[in-house]
C-alpha cells in the first residue's frame, strides 16, 4: 500500500505544481438548435428559415496571475424569444487582467455585484437572455485579510449585432466591506461574526425629453450588516436611490428605496428562515426610456421559493414588482430522526413554505403632483396595503423507503394578481388555484432508475383562467450516461372544448464526461419562464431542439 500512495502523492504533488506555474486554459461551449413547425392550436409559428440556432463558446487562458478570456456568441437567428437585436456571430465578451493577493484588476468585459444585487448587479442569465455585462474596468483591492474594497467603471452591455454593443450610459460606483472574523484578528476565536459594508453606484445618461427635465447623473447608495451567533443569523440590506424619472415610474422623481432583512435559525435536521422586503421606485436603469430587462443596473431578490414541478413554475410565476411591493417569507425545514415510528428507517423530511407580497401604500394628501418637485406620494418602509400581489403556501414531504423507493407529495396553494404581473390573457384580478404532486422514483438496479410524477392544478370557480390542468412525467436513467423522459401537459379543464389541448413532450440524453446533449421534441405553450422572480414571455413552439453542452 505504500508503494502505492508514495507514487500517488508525487504525482499529485508535480500536477498541482505544474497548474500552479504553466498556463491552464478553460471554458465551456454551449449550443442550442431548433427545428421549428407551424401549430395553429397553439399558435407556434414556422419563421421563414424555418431552424434556430444559439451557440457560445467561451475560452479562458490563466498565467501566473495573468488572466484573458473571451467568448463568441452566434444567433443565427435567435431562439424564439430571445431579444430580436440578437443576431448575427462574433465577439460577445472578451477581457484581460491580473490577479494577486492583494490587486486583481479587469479591463474590458466582467460580472459584478454589490451586497445582494439591490444596488448593483451585473450577471448572465442565459434562460432568460439577460446579459448586462460590464465593459469597462473592475478593480478589486484587499489591503488586508477582511477588507475588500471593489470598484467598477465603464458601459453595459445592451445588444449584439455580429458584434457587442454597449448601453451610451456609464455606470460607475465602489462597494467595500470589512469581515471582522478576519480583520485585525477582532473575532478570530468568538461565536460571534460580524461584516459591514457599503456600495455606491452612479450613472450617467443623457436624455432628452420633451416634458422634463431629466437627470444626467442619477446616484444609489447603502449599507448591508451580517451578524451570526451560533445557530442564529440576521443579515439586512438598505439602499436609497435618488430621484430617477423612467418609463417604469411614469416620470415622477420620487426617491426610491429598497430593503431586504433574512434572519434564521439551523441545527441538525431543522432550519427556519424569514425573510421581509419593502421596496419602492427601485427600477434602476441605465437608460429611463427602456423596459422589461433591458440595462437594468440593479437586481431586486424574490422571497418566494423556486419551484421545478412544471406546474407549480409555469403558469402563476412570481415576478418581482421593482415600481413597488412589500413582501414577507418564511420557510421551515425539518427531518424527522431516522429509526422513529414517524419518521420511518431512513427519516422524513418536511419543507414548508410561505410568501406573500402586496402594493405599497402611496399617502398623496398634501401632495400637489403637478408642483415643480415631481413628486407624486409618500410612502414608508413596509407600508404595505390590503392589495395582494401574490400568496404562495407549499408544504412537501418526501421520505424513502426502502433501498429502493423514494417518495415525495407536495401541496401547493396560490394567489396571484395577474392585474399587477400579467401572465395570461383569459383572466384578470386574483386567480387561485390548487396543485397536488405526487413524485415517485424506483432503483431497479445499481444503473437503472425510474422516476414519475403526477401533477394536477385545480382552479377557483370564479376566476377560472384556462381550468384544470394535469401533468404526468416519466424518466428512466442509466447511470452514468443515458436519461429519457416523456411528459404531458393536458389542459383538459378549459372552459373553451377546443382548447383543451396536450403539450405532450420527449427528450434524451447522453452524458460523456464533462459533455452532454440532449434532444426533445414536442409541443411548449406560450407563457412566461421566471428565474429569481425576473421573467421573460415564452411564445408557443412546436418541433425539435438539440441541446450540446461541454466543459474543458
Amino acid at each position: 500500500m505504500k508503494k502505492l500512495i508514495l507514487p500517488l502523492m508525487l504525482l499529485l504533488t508535480t500536477a498541482s505544481y505544474a497548474q500552479l506555474l504553466g498556463p491552464n486554459i478553460s471554458g465551456n461551449v454551449e449550443s442550442t438548435f431548433q427545428y421549428l413547425n407551424e401549430d395553429t392550436l397553439i399558435g407556434a409559428q414556422q419563421p421563414s428559415e424555418k431552424t434556430v440556432l444559439n451557440s457560445y463558446a467561451l475560452v479562458n487562458y490563466t498565467y501566473k496571475g495573468f488572466k484573458a478570456g473571451a467568448r463568441f456568441e452566434s444567433y443565427l437567428p435567435h431562439v424564439l424569444g430571445y431579444p430580436d437585436r440578437f443576431s448575427g456571430t462574433g465577439l460577445g465578451y472578451r477581457y484581460v487582467g491580473y490577479k494577486h493577493d492583494l490587486v486583481e484588476f479587469t479591463a474590458g468585459n466582467f460580472y459584478e455585484q454589490f451586497g445582494s444585487g439591490m444596488i448593483f448587479r451585473s450577471y448572465e442569465q442565459r434562460q432568460l437572455g439577460i446579459d448586462n455585462a460590464m465593459d469597462g474596468l473592475q478593480l478589486k483591492l484587499t489591503p488586508m485579510p477582511g477588507l475588500t474594497i471593489k470598484g467598477i467603471y465603464g458601459k453595459m452591455r445592451f445588444d449584439f449585432n455580429s458584434r457587442l454593443q454597449n448601453s451610451d450610459g456609464l455606470v460607475r460606483g465602489f462597494d467595500g466591506e470589512i469581515d471582522f472574523s478576519q480583520f485585525l484578528g477582532l473575532l478570530d476565536s468568538s461565536k460571534f461574526k460580524l461584516r459591514i459594508g457599503g456600495s455606491f453606484i452612479s450613472k450617467y445618461q443623457s436624455v432628452s425629453n420633451a416634458a422634463y427635465i431629466m437627470p444626467k447623473n442619477v446616484g444609489a447608495y447603502g449599507g448591508r450588516i451580517y451578524m451570526k451567533y451560533d445557530k442564529f443569523y440576521l443579515e439586512a440590506e438598505h439602499i436609497i436611490k435618488e430621484n430617477d424619472p423612467s418609463q417604469d415610474n411614469g416620470y415622477i422623481f420620487n426617491k426610491g428605496h429598497g430593503t431586504l432583512i433574512n434572519m434564521g435559525y439551523s441545527q441538525k435536521g431543522l432550519g427556519i428562515v424569514l425573510s421581509a422586503k419593502s421596496i419602492d421606485n427601485m427600477s434602476f436603469r441605465v437608460n429611463p426610456d427602456l423596459a422589461l430587462t433591458d440595462l437594468q443596473i440593479n437586481f431586486l431578490p424574490a422571497l418566494t421559493k423556486s419551484h421545478t414541478y412544471n406546474l407549480a413554475a409555469t403558469l402563476y410565476p412570481y415576478a418581482t414588482q421593482p415600481v413597488g411591493e412589500v413582501a414577507f417569507q418564511a420557510d421551515v425545514f425539518y427531518k424527522i430522526p431516522k429509526n422513529t415510528k414517524i419518521g420511518g428507517k431512513y427519516g422524513t423530511q418536511i419543507n414548508v413554505n410561505f410568501a406573500t407580497a402586496y402594493r405599497p401604500v402611496r399617502h398623496t394628501s398634501s401632495i400637489n403632483p403637478e408642483d415643480s418637485t415631481g413628486i407624486t406620494y409618500k410612502t414608508g418602509l413596509f407600508d404595505k396595503s390590503d392589495s395582494l400581489f401574490y400568496r404562495d403556501f407549499n408544504i412537501e414531504i418526501k421520505r424513502k423507503l426502502n433501498k429502493n423507493w423514494k417518495i415525495g407529495v407536495k401541496y401547493f396553494h396560490f394567489d396571484f394578481n395577474n392585474d399587477a404581473n400579467l401572465v395570461t390573457k383569459g383572466a384578470s384580478g386574483i386567480i387561485s388555484s390548487n396543485i397536488a404532486v405526487i413524485d415517485a422514483q424506483y432503483k431497479i438496479s445499481r444503473k437503472h432508475t425510474i422516476r414519475w410524477e403526477l401533477q394536477g392544478l385545480w382552479t377557483g370557480k370564479n376566476n377560472r383562467d384556462k381550468g384544470d390542468w394535469v401533468t404526468g412525467l416519466v424518466e428512466y436513467t442509466i447511470s452514468p450516461s443515458f436519461f429519457f423522459a416523456v411528459m404531458d401537459q393536458w389542459n383538459y379543464g378549459n372552459p373553451n372544448s377546443s382548447q383543451r389541448l396536450h403539450y405532450l413532450i420527449g427528450s434524451a440524453g447522453y452524458i460523456m464526461g464533462s459533455s452532454r446533449i440532449m434532444v426533445v421534441y414536442g409541443r411548449q405553450r406560450e407563457g412566461i419562464f421566471c428565474i429569481g422572480g425576473v421573467c421573460r414571455p415564452v411564445p408557443a413552439t412546436n418541433g425539435l431542439t438539440i441541446t450540446f453542452t461541454s466543459t474543458f
